[in-house]
């Protein structure tokens, strides 16, 4: 079976990055990987997947990972530096004395427990005492129970998360109950599901994406509009003069670095700089994700010989433009001259390019059977798969 390994956000009250949790491929859970009685521990983080892997993935933010009962009886946890990662004791663990012991041993090196899927008995209380954080999955009980829960812990050190927060009614309800973190895909949802105009401080910015997005490429007016915002140019040029392309001659002007990155490479670039723009107020990790997803299904498309791989760059990236906007995406989508092929699995979710988009969802949320039939639907090589989403993380977080 392929490794895979992807990550979710955990926010804090004012909705910004507190960690992320890690989900693996492990049979039908989403723990750390167990590991066979042949494989040492020396191996495994000599792994460049788990040592440079994770790393790389946490993009230097504390990592939650769910550990079995076995792997906290072994000890497996300590293979990591205390200060980077968040260790979950699965709701299916049983806390007898042994795994008592064995998450104070924990505790006493320096690392954090977090209580997963959290319901209250006397046999936790042991470890309610230990936990920094408190996970209560605001799906699987009723805000009675939740509140009940709250009560019950309130005297211990240890702070709540709320899990599957999936709108921002229940972000904001979590928030009166006394939560401090927050784990969800709330913050990809528009906030006002109606048509609006949008904003004057975001027009520029999505009249230079739609400028960018047209088939004809004009020169001229690209370079009029960069130049009418000073934090887009200074953006471009600061980027095509790093060290990443190690040139011997700075480049100058506008019109120099278009000519330099050409037609694709300006097209994704000035988009990417335009999205972060329109995304300004809200959640960091919006954008971040659209550009996860745009790099990722450039690359899957790139590898299965796409024509149009640029397309699959712009599904990617504008496929939160509703919550970045808090717009339709059917009113958005109408305003670009993107291609129908982009616009149908966008707006009606449906059509060939669409299955590349449902395959990077399914990927971000570890529905691993799922992810495994629309990646052989679309005939995607899975051994690449890992690589394509550390690479897209990567270079997420770098452009951030």
């Amino acid at each position: 079976m392929d490794v895979f390994v992807a990550r979710q956000p955990i926010f804090d009250r004012l909705k910004r990055i507190y960690a992320y949790e890690l989900l693996f491929r492990s049979g039908m859970d989403n723990a750390f990987p167990d590991l066979d009685g042949d494989t040492a521990t020396s191996s495994l983080l000599s792994s460049s997947f788990f040592t440079v892997g994770i790393e790389q993935i946490s993009g230097g933010n504390k990592v939650f990972i769910n550990f079995t009962e076995d792997l906290l009886l072994r000890g497996t946890p300590a293979m990591f530096p205390p200060g980077n990662i968040m260790v979950e004791v699965l709701e299916d663990v049983n806390p007898d004395d042994n795994v008592i012991a064995a998450c104070e041993d924990l505790v006493a090196k320096g690392y954090d427990l977090a209580l997963d899927d959290f319901v209250f008995t006397e046999a936790w209380r042991p470890l309610v005492k230990l936990a920094k954080i408190i996970k209560i999955d605001f799906m699987l009980m009723s805000i009675e129970e939740i509140k009940e829960i709250v009560a019950t812990v309130k005297p211990y050190k240890c702070r709540l998360l709320a899990e599957k927060i999936e709108t921002y009614k229940e972000f904001q309800q979590a928030k009166q109950m006394g939560f401090f973190y927050f784990q969800g895909y709330f913050f990809s949802k528009p906030e006002i599901l109606k048509n609006k105009d949008i904003p004057s401080s975001q027009l520029s910015y999505f009249q230079l994406i739609t400028e960018v997005a047209k088939a004809e490429f004009d020169v001229p007016s690209l370079e009029r509009l960069i130049n009418q915002d000073v934090s887009v140019s200074y953006k471009l040029l600061k980027y095509l003069n790093s060290a990443y392309f190690s040139r011997l001659q700075p480049i100058s002007s506008i019109r120099q670095a278009i000519a330099f990155l050409g037609e694709r490479g300006v097209r994704q670039f000035v988009s990417l700089i335009a999205a972060s723009k329109l995304s300004e107020s809200k959640p960091t990790e919006l954008i971040r994700i659209s550009i996860i997803r745009a790099r990722f299904l450039e690359q899957i498309a790139i590898d299965l010989r796409e024509d149009n791989s640029g397309d699959f760059f712009m599904l990617g990236l504008f496929s939160l433009l509703d919550a970045m906007l808090d717009n339709s995406m059917e009113y958005l989508m109408a305003q670009l001259p993107l291609t129908d092929l982009v616009k149908n699995a966008l707006t009606k979710r449906q059509g060939n390019m669409f299955l590349f988009l449902q395959a990077i969802e399914q990927y971000e949320v570890g529905d691993w059977s799922s992810f495994d039939q629309t990646a052989n639907a679309i005939g995607l090589d899975q051994g690449k798969v890992a690589g394509f989403y550390l690479d897209a993380v990567g270079w997420a977080d770098s452009f951030q």
